[in-house]
């Protein structure tokens, strides 16, 4: 990712189309993938990476540069991702999810295959899957995104115990995960 001009920044915070288009070419990708890692969807990293865009338009003006402007563009992300992961857990209660379903009806010899032919970036997003939001936007920031604790703390605007609480329990989660498709894959 570039680093922009504190001039560039200015430009863009008092309405610049073209710095702003610029700030939006440097931080896009990194704010799509992001997105992407947290909610599994391209739709919706898509969905998210507009809304962000459109939250920093309108608030880059009131930004006082306390942080860095991507530890910023993180919050944002996490908290629209977030967002995002809570009102589809809420669309989704009540309903059966038949890929689920059909997951658990197959034999433990299919389970084991399956997991033996999945690809690093699958695992990754089942292990995710198990997280709740919190959870997984600290595993995201952290392990993939390669951010500090503080920075993770700032990123979420949370305590930094709490990132390490949701840490742990992350992994403990994704580990109990683990074992128990492994006993189910091999039992």
């Amino acid at each position: 990712m570039e680093t922009l001009s504190s001039d560039i920044l200015r430009r863009a915070a008092q309405g610049d189309i073209e710095a702003f288009e610029q700030v939006y070419r440097a931080y896009s990708p990194f704010v799509y993938n992001v997105a992407l890692r947290m909610v599994e969807a391209r739709e919706d990293a898509e969905e998210i990476t507009q809304e962000v865009f459109l939250i920093v338009h309108r608030k880059l003006n009131s930004f006082m540069f306390r942080s860095s402007l991507k530890t910023w563009v993180y919050r944002i992300t996490a908290n629209c991702a977030i967002n995002l992961l809570n009102k589809r857990a809420k669309d989704r209660k009540g309903r059966v999810d038949l890929d689920a379903a059909l997951e658990h009806a197959a034999g433990p010899d299919d389970a084991c295959r399956i997991i033996e032919h999945e690809d690093q970036g699958h695992r990754v997003r089942t292990l995710l899957s198990v997280l709740n939001p919190g959870e997984r936007a600290c595993v995201v920031l952290r392990h993939i995104e390669d951010l500090s604790y503080l920075q993770v703390a700032r990123s979420l605007n949370v305590n930094l115990n709490t990132v390490r609480t949701r840490l742990k329990r992350a992994r403990e989660k994704m580990l109990q995960f683990s074992k128990e498709v492994l006993v189910d894959g091999h039992g």
